[in-house]
């Protein structure tokens, strides 16, 4: 499946997440429901997928995407009142560190369920 049409079927089930739950949960709560929406879906993933973090070649660390979906889509969750651009950069430098060209960052803090498409 192309990224996009997973981008498409990932918003679709964060979209039912936030209208069962809602605003103001913590991000957790929104993660495990997206889990439960992505299997009824059909749709593969990995949740918390650990990735090393090189400075020059350097192992300096490492960071969790909170979902790879079908290895090719990036997915990282948030439960503020609102997205800032630090958030875009984070979901950014994901793409970066797991090498795939496409993510998602959805912020279910919101009355209204936000995502921004993500590309590099």
């Amino acid at each position: 499946m192309e990224p996009n049409d997973l981008t498409y079927q990932v918003i679709g089930c964060a979209m039912e997440v936030h209208k069962v739950l809602g605003g103001g949960f913590q991000e957790v709560i929104y993660q495990r429901c997206l889990a439960i929406e992505l299997e009824k879906a059909g749709i593969l993933y990995a949740r918390e997928v650990e990735q090393d973090i090189f400075y020059k070649e350097i192992n300096v660390g490492s960071r969790r995407a909170d979902f790879i979906i079908d290895g090719k889509l990036v997915v990282e969750l948030k439960a503020l009142l609102m997205l800032e651009n630090v958030h875009i950069a984070q979901a950014k430098n994901y793409l970066t560190a797991y090498q795939l060209e496409t993510g998602l960052l959805i912020n279910f803090g919101g009355q209204s369920l936000d995502y921004k498409r993500i590309y590099v």
